[in-house]
């Protein structure tokens, strides 16, 4: 599977609240990006083993430009800091994608959860839903109102939108929004863990829709050997307990698309052909999973003894 990946200019960089700093990313000769919808995100290449993952916050129509918004992470691992440091205007950057495991379905209406950061996919749901006559509304969470990114774009909206600074209106009122979602609701949720998990514990079964920052916490321990069979490369690999089947794919010499390695991305994804896959993911759906006809081969394991993956 071949992907766009090339380098792009940081045509203007902004602040879009304290501590998020929101990129415009072009093509240094103006040739048009390849189009993405509400929900897609970027990798965005930094330096040797320094690759992360941001939405794409901008307008999906304007192929001349993607957005991204990056929160600076004092505690992280440095790529937050390397952006904000070194990604001035002018300077170039590798991008690869865009990918969605986000998407934006076809719904009457919408109940949009936001905290912090999270509202980056968010904003363009938001847009393609007011454009598509859907009823909606958005509660966003954060740690101060000056924290809370792109409030200003947001203000067009109205009172469809209910900005909630933890400081001020304490935790999210997530009853006010979840208790009796009407038929026919999606809700649309990206935030934290713990914003995810509670989100999770009030929404009625098939109704919510999120996208995490982090992997949900995995078992460790008693994962036992399996084979897996690459149908297009006829071979036959042995994958240990302690090995993940896309570093046995990659030791074999098989050339696969791979990002964050938490199952969390979403690029690995690869066609199952037979074999049950064990989902260790914080990307597919519950009925993505049930159907078994793809896997994120950084974490997820077999249920049985071989998997015959689209390799």
């Amino acid at each position: 599977m071949t992907e766009y990946e090339d380098e792009l200019v940081v045509q203007r960089r902004e602040f879009a609240a304290e501590g998020v700093l929101a990129l415009t990313l072009r093509h240094p000769l103006g040739e048009p990006l390849p189009a993405w919808e509400p929900g897609a995100h970027v990798d965005v290449l930094l330096g040797p083993g320094l690759e992360r993952q941001y939405s794409l916050c901008g307008d999906p129509a304007d192929r001349s430009a993607w957005r991204i918004a990056v929160l600076r992470e004092p505690a992280g691992r440095g790529g937050s800091a390397h952006v904000h440091e070194q990604l001035g205007e002018g300077a170039t950057v590798r991008v690869r994608g865009p990918r969605n495991n986000f998407r934006l379905e076809p719904a009457p209406r919408y109940r949009f959860v936001a905290g912090g950061i999270g509202i980056t996919p968010l904003l363009p749901m938001l847009a393609a839903a007011e454009a598509a006559g859907a009823e909606w509304t958005l509660l966003y969470g954060g740690r101060t109102r000056t924290s809370m990114a792109f409030g200003g774009e947001l203000g067009r909206y109205g009172d469809r939108v209910t900005f909630a600074p933890e400081d001020e209106t304490g935790l999210l009122d997530l009853a006010s929004v979840l208790d009796d979602v009407p038929e026919g609701t999606l809700v649309y949720c990206c935030g934290s863990g713990p914003l995810l998990d509670a989100v999770e514990a009030r929404c009625p079964s098939g109704v919510l829709r999120v996208e995490r920052f982090r992997p949900k916490e995995r078992q460790t321990g008693g994962d036992t050997e399996f084979e897996v069979k690459l149908a297009r490369s006829g071979r036959t690999l042995t994958v240990a307990p302690d090995v993940s089947v896309l570093d046995a794919v990659r030791a074999a010499g098989v050339e696969v698309l791979y990002s964050c390695t938490e199952g969390t991305c979403g690029t690995c994804e690869t066609d199952v052909l037979d074999g049950e896959p064990d989902h260790r993911d914080s990307v597919l759906s519950d009925d993505e999973r049930a159907a078994g006809e793809t896997m994120l081969i950084c974490v997820s394991r077999c249920r049985g003894g071989t998997l015959v993956l689209d390799l």
